[in-house]
């Protein structure tokens, strides 16, 4: 169970992605003013690594974009992912944080899986041991039950192709992860053959939009 800590973080979690965000081919903004909009936590079994999907609005009005940004924090470095580092934070009560893209991270990477197949649960994003209703989980048709490994991530035009490997499994699948949010309905959000994964967040005018924030793409 992943504890929520009431604490400071320095720097915090939006001012590191003030600076990585114009970095990522995805992202469509100009100078970056990010603020939470929405998101959820997953458990790591072993209790050692932080997951949060966190989604960020940036831009005014109807111009704004939701960015969806899965980050894992660790005690320290997560061996050949320098190139997924956020950076780095003080935290008041656990020490530093090596903040990470989890997409790169093979503990996110396996919860996500494993909340794709019914054996993880969505965590409120700010309360401990409290799960979040809001996010629906469309099970991914076939899949294994297995625990998924990752093996590489390709990044799109508006999302991270993140493939994966289950024992026994003929072919390795891929887990998308939408990095640029759309509101759809829910005919839109409905598996076509895999699985989704579908959450809320807020708009600027304080209305709340629901779309897929990840999916198992079928097999081809």
């Amino acid at each position: 169970m992943a504890v929520v800590h009431r604490t400071t973080l320095q720097p915090t979690k939006l001012e590191l992605l003030t600076a990585w965000l114009p970095t990522r081919a995805w992202y469509t903004g100009g100078e970056p003013r990010p603020a939470r909009v929405g998101g959820f936590r997953l458990d790591d079994p072993a209790g050692e690594v932080g997951i949060e999907f966190m989604v960020v609005a940036d831009g005014e009005g109807d111009e704004a974009a939701a960015y969806l940004v899965p980050m894992t924090y660790r005690a320290g470095p997560l061996e050949g992912a320098d190139e997924a580092l956020i950076g780095t934070s003080e935290h008041g009560v656990l020490g530093r944080r090596w903040i990470y893209d989890g997409t790169h991270d093979p503990v996110l990477v396996a919860q996500l899986y494993a909340l794709h197949t019914g054996r993880a649960e969505a965590q409120d994003q700010s309360l401990t041991d409290t799960p979040d209703p809001t996010v629906a989980v469309s099970p991914a048709a076939g899949a294994s039950a297995a625990d998924a490994e990752l093996v590489r991530v390709t990044e799109g035009p508006d999302h991270s192709d993140v493939v994966v490997r289950t024992p026994g499994a003929p072919a390795p699948l891929t887990l998308r992860v939408r990095r640029v949010l759309r509101a759809e309905t829910d005919a839109d959000a409905a598996p076509d053959g895999g699985g989704r994964v579908t959450a809320e967040w807020r708009r600027p005018d304080g209305t709340t939009a629901r779309g897929v924030y990840t999916a198992v793409l079928p097999e081809r």
